[in-house]
């Protein structure tokens, strides 16, 4: 996920994006632990994901108390 596709997204679409990576973030956990993972990329990806949604999420809310 680019960074522009969450600068797009509105506060409430970025709290959703943010509970579904989380609940991706775990799942991929849960099969690393039982040996089940086939694409172990895909775990940095999403802890990426979360940072990039979580940073955007901050600015926006600091730019609205600027505002």
């Amino acid at each position: 996920m680019k960074a522009e596709e969450i600068r797009d997204m509105t506060p409430d679409q970025l709290s959703d994006e943010l509970v579904k990576l989380k609940k991706e973030q775990f799942n991929l956990r849960f099969q690393a632990a039982s040996g089940q993972l086939e694409n172990t990329a895909r775990v940095r990806q999403v802890r990426k994901d979360i940072a990039r949604v979580k940073t955007i999420t901050r600015q926006k809310a600091s730019e609205a108390k600027k505002a």
